[in-house]
């Protein structure tokens, strides 16, 4: 089997590369490799390429900055994933997919279902809908959306590797805590994405998260702890807690993000697989 990887430089197409099973060959391809706003260019490099699944782990993913900059956002995670989907049905290629909990409105008391209805309440989680709409009509038949959440991972720049940095820097943090969700580390998400790449049929719409409940708040104090405890962290600094209110942004955020993964085949609670990427992190200094 032959995977092409859409969008080299990010974190999940990095833990992809470094997952990849011994009998898949896998070819990454970035912006200076190929123009997915162009389908012709989609096109000349999966002639070229021939694999028999494609992963889309290209994204528009400044989320504030996505405000004030719609048609980027709504080109990139919306007409790209159209050409995507397009070529793909044209060859008969499995198409992959990485969506967000973004696409809800965050209302909901309880975790969001692969068929609850959408409603973003910002550009980005607009414009990744159009993405997941598109190949909702030109190619269902053969893909698979996977919305994932709160993606981290050693390589990149994410809220962990943020946290490490301020928590070096500074006596105490503010962190929201009023956001509830779940975060991901893409290594998991990435090893998550190979098994659908096999899989004899798909779900067109998947959740994949790391298991467990967190607030933002949350996360950043299980950050400093295990940072602690390995030796990435040589102080422990005050973490307090500030609603959202009190920390404002150009794009609102769901308060409550949390998504259902009852068609998850395994999971793993997401303070262990922190724990392991801070391992990965320590290894790779």
């Amino acid at each position: 089997m032959k995977a092409l990887v859409i969008g080299k430089s990010g974190q999940v197409a990095y833990e992809l590369l470094a997952t990849c099973p011994a009998h898949i060959s896998a070819v990454a391809y970035g912006r200076s490799d190929i123009d997915i706003l162009d389908i012709t260019s989609v096109q000349a490099v999966v002639e070229k390429e021939q694999p028999d699944v494609i992963i889309n782990a290209s994204a528009y993913t400044a989320v504030d900055k996505a405000e004030t900059d719609k048609d980027a956002a709504f080109a990139i995670n919306g007409d790209a994933v159209a050409n995507l989907a397009n070529v793909a049905k044209q060859q008969k290629i499995r198409l992959l997919h990485i969506s967000t909990d973004f696409v809800f409105d965050g209302t909901q008391s309880t975790p969001y279902k692969v068929d609850d209805r959408p409603n973003p309440i910002n550009m980005y989680g607009a414009s990744k809908l159009a993405g997941e709409l598109a190949i909702q009509e030109i190619y269902p038949e053969n893909a698979a959306i996977v919305r994932t959440s709160w993606v981290y991972s050693s390589h990149g720049n994410n809220f962990v590797k943020t946290m490490l940095r301020l928590m070096a820097e500074k006596d105490a943090l503010n962190v929201v805590s009023d956001q509830i969700g779940s975060p991901t580390y893409a290594k998991g998400l990435a090893e998550y994405l190979w098994r659908l790449a096999e899989q004899d049929t798909l779900e067109l719409i998947q959740h994949y998260s790391d298991l467990g409940v967190a607030s933002w708040y949350d996360f950043a104090v299980a950050i400093q702890e295990i940072a602690l405890g390995k030796g990435l962290l040589t102080k422990s600094i005050p973490i307090s807690t500030i609603p959202a209110s009190q920390y404002p942004t150009p794009a609102k955020r769901p308060a409550f993000s949390l998504m259902d993964k009852h068609n998850m085949a395994i999971g793993v609670h997401w303070r262990k697989q922190l724990s392991v990427m801070l391992r990965m992190l320590i290894n790779e200094q």
